[in-house]
């Protein structure tokens, strides 16, 4: 028995657990969407509320706001934005090419029902989501954790922002990948979140660039009926 309840108290105090929990939660939900009974708005809601909760029991003390560099990781985030919509601004059929356009990466188009474009109720916690959580669990995965684990497996000892060509690149490729058709800006996103990284040193200023792209994201989509940013 003491040894189970050791064995269980190694695996509640693991490093690694606060920066993986929230995300592989969020995944969860995405992969089980479809098959829950619930609306896309009581569902939203639902996942808002539970990823949140899981990130304030299990990641709470590894989150800080504390930002060394506000003005220039807003203007990061802005940039990021405009980098994110620019082709389809510039070039309205870009994204029609089979590049984006496949079996593999799927379409650039939304897979909400229509009638949600009229749900504050899904609104507001698609935009909650998207810029209150998110900007937090993927910063504390791909740059708070893997970043620093490709590095070492005793991550804990690699500051953050520390410089490997491999754990950069790759992780770069993973977020792009997680992008589906917009793999192409997904992938700029990914080298600039890891410059950014390496440059502050700070996962409060990457979390802080990431909200502020996916908060102008989302104002575009609902300014503009864009949907189709929100896959």
């Amino acid at each position: 028995m003491k040894d189970n309840d050791a064995a269980n108290s190694s695996l509640i105090r693991h490093p690694a657990l606060p920066y993986v929990i929230p995300f592989v939660v969020f995944l969860a939900f995405l992969a089980l969407d479809r098959y829950l009974p619930f609306s896309p708005e009581t569902g939203y809601a639902i996942r808002f509320f539970a990823v949140f909760a899981v990130m304030m029991f299990f990641s709470r003390q590894v989150i800080s706001f504390r930002f060394a560099h506000f003005w220039a990781s807003t203007a990061v985030g802005v940039a990021l934005f405009a980098i994110w919509v620019g082709p389809d601004v510039l070039w309205p059929a870009y994204r029609e090419s089979w590049l984006f356009h496949n079996s593999i990466v799927g379409a650039p188009r939304s897979s909400l029902p229509e009638r949600v474009k009229a749900s504050m109720m899904f609104i507001t916690f698609r935009v909650l989501s998207s810029v209150v959580n998110v900007p937090v669990l993927e910063e504390l995965f791909w740059r708070g954790w893997l970043m620093r684990w490709l590095i070492s497996r005793d991550f804990l000892t690699v500051p953050l922002g520390t410089y490997s060509r491999q754990s950069f690149w790759l992780i770069a490729v993973l977020f792009a990948s997680e992008h589906g058709s917009y793999w192409d800006v997904g992938l700029i996103a990914g080298i600039v979140f890891n410059w950014w990284m390496i440059r502050t040193k700070s996962l409060p200023d990457c979390i802080l660039a990431h909200a502020v792209t996916n908060a102008c994201l989302a104002a575009y989509v609902l300014m503009r009926d864009q949907w189709q940013y929100w896959l």
